[in-house]
């Protein structure tokens, strides 16, 4: 796995680590249409959008190098298991290629460990064997540190790629405090995704610095302009960001 840092960041790699978020309820075709033309003229990681819209976006991306991701089980997790791998075949036949799963949020913190660890693999073996790649959403907000401890070893036992903070529709996002702890808890195999509250370069650069290789963002083309205006030595000098809710 690539440690990113700071102080060493290139504008493309910067953009690389960005899913370009489009998951706000009341967002039209029109609006996921442009967020996507964003996306591409950014060249982020992936546009992450609604199930509904995956095909609009694989349309509009087709040929280019960002990637269509969506997500399932979203946002509260509690869909049957088998939902969510039918959810995650029928992306992945519309063109998805990462996959944002909710873990079941309920049962984590009723102790059903098993349960929880079944429901992620279950969604990674369905999207592994299609190509596709899984990040699990803990929903830190309703979780203490020993439950997304939890959590991220039950992803990791399950095959996810990811582990991820948030839906950014909880009552808290991403904090550096828990990215820490979830780098800190899973293997280089697992990598960690910040979502939630990450709306300014300097928030950006703080989670990169924390151990994150990809970020949902709004903000996109509001940071990476910012990027490409700051002088790089100031870039590199970054505060502590209080990190705010939602995308």
């Amino acid at each position: 796995m690539h440690v990113l840092s700071s102080k060493t960041i290139t504008y493309g790699q910067l953009a690389k680590v960005i899913d370009h978020s489009l998951l706000k309820p009341e967002l039209t075709e029109q609006d996921v249409m442009d967020g996507c033309k964003l996306a591409a003229k950014y060249n982020t990681a992936t546009v992450c959008v609604k199930p509904c819209h995956v095909r609009i976006a694989s349309k509009i991306l087709k040929g280019s190098d960002v990637k269509v991701s969506t997500v399932v089980g979203f946002p509260h997790g509690s869909n049957l298991t088998a939902v969510k791998v039918a959810e995650a075949n029928a992306a992945i036949d519309d063109g998805a290629v990462e996959l944002d799963m909710v873990l079941n949020i309920g049962q984590l913190r009723s102790g059903k460990a098993d349960y929880v660890q079944a429901d992620i693999q279950a969604v990674c073996d369905a999207a592994h064997a299609r190509g596709a790649k899984v990040k699990v959403i803990l929903e830190n907000a309703y979780l203490t540190d020993e439950q997304k401890v939890l959590a991220c070893k039950l992803a990791e036992a399950a095959g996810a790629d990811w582990v991820k903070t948030s839906t950014g529709f909880a009552p808290s996002g991403a904090t550096l405090e828990d990215l820490r702890l979830m780098r800190a808890t899973v293997s280089e195999k697992v990598q960690v995704k910040a979502a939630g509250g990450v709306r300014t370069l300097d928030a950006l650069l703080a989670v990169i610095d924390a151990g994150v290789t990809r970020c949902g963002a709004t903000a996109t083309a509001a940071i990476l302009d910012e990027f490409e205006k700051r002088p790089r030595e100031d870039s590199a000098n970054t505060v502590e960001p209080n990190l705010g809710r939602g995308y």
